[in-house]
């Protein structure tokens, strides 16, 4: 389902606040303040509004979203370090992707234009291209399982596929109303094996994700992964923006495929 990998970028600073504190929450023993969530708790309200938002994801045909991200990465003592990133992607079902990717510390391009999918690093000017399947959903299994590459924001896409992923969810509770960006939402919280995720749905008719956050709960320093979202549901673009066209001096390399041994380990 969703992993907070490196590889991810894919996939939100802002202060939401609840509104009300719902009534599984209260308690006379507890003070006033953040709800306290029971991990057993499923609340079909919760994943009826991840389903209603899947649906709406998996009818956009085209749309345009960039995000703000931060990933946590934790040292060999403990300590946890920040990197953030900012990501744009582009597309168009079923067959065509463009995602840019920029931090500190890399530079991405990557497209996918229906037969072909290219990726390329701008500051070393390098790209490696490889034959594609025909769609993004395909694309995002091949590149997963053949190459070892998640394509940053593929959650999206997955969301709005026929297959999500998002495994036994152990927990789900809707916390209640937030603001994201000045956005009117509403705030829920998930757990999984290994996995704790909050996500806040734009309200109304448009259950669009604004803000994401990944708590990996398998490492004792609980490394977060945070997501906004901007969304753009009519872009404006050429279909000649989806082929890579190398630069006169750029330099092709291999992608190099992992092993059958390799692919027989189980996802992190």
């Amino acid at each position: 389902m969703i992993r907070a990998r490196d590889a991810a970028i894919v996939v939100m600073v802002v202060a939401c606040s609840a509104v009300t504190t719902p009534a599984w929450a209260q308690s006379s023993s507890q003070p006033s303040g953040p709800a306290r969530v029971t991990p057993a708790v499923v609340e079909p309200k919760a994943t009826a509004a991840l389903e209603r938002m899947r649906v709406y994801l998996r009818a956009l045909r085209t749309f345009q979203v960039q995000s703000a991200v931060t990933s946590e990465e934790v040292l060999a003592d403990g300590q946890k370090v920040q990197f953030a990133s900012a990501v744009n992607m582009l597309a168009q079902r079923p067959n065509r992707l463009l995602v840019e990717v920029t931090s500190d510390r890399l530079d991405r391009r990557f497209f996918y234009d229906g037969k072909t999918f290219t990726l390329w690093a701008p500051r070393t000017n390098y790209y490696a291209t490889v034959a594609a399947p025909p769609t993004i959903n395909e694309l995002l299994d091949v590149l997963d399982d053949r190459y070892d590459i998640e394509m940053p924001l593929a959650d999206l896409v997955r969301w709005g596929g026929a297959q999500s992923g998002e495994g036994a969810i152990t927990a789900a509770v809707d916390i209640g109303p937030s603001v994201v960006d000045g956005t009117t939402c509403e705030h829920y919280v998930f757990r999984q094996a290994g996995l704790d995720w909050q996500i806040w749905m734009q309200s109304g008719e448009y259950p669009l994700p604004l803000k994401l956050v990944l708590t990996t709960t398998t490492d004792e320093a609980r490394p977060q992964y945070t997501a906004t979202y901007t969304w753009n549901l009519a872009p404006s673009f050429n279909t000649a923006a989806f082929t890579f066209v190398p630069p006169a001096d750029a330099r092709r390399i291999v992608v190099a495929e992992v092993g059958a041994a390799d692919r027989s380990k189980p996802k992190r």
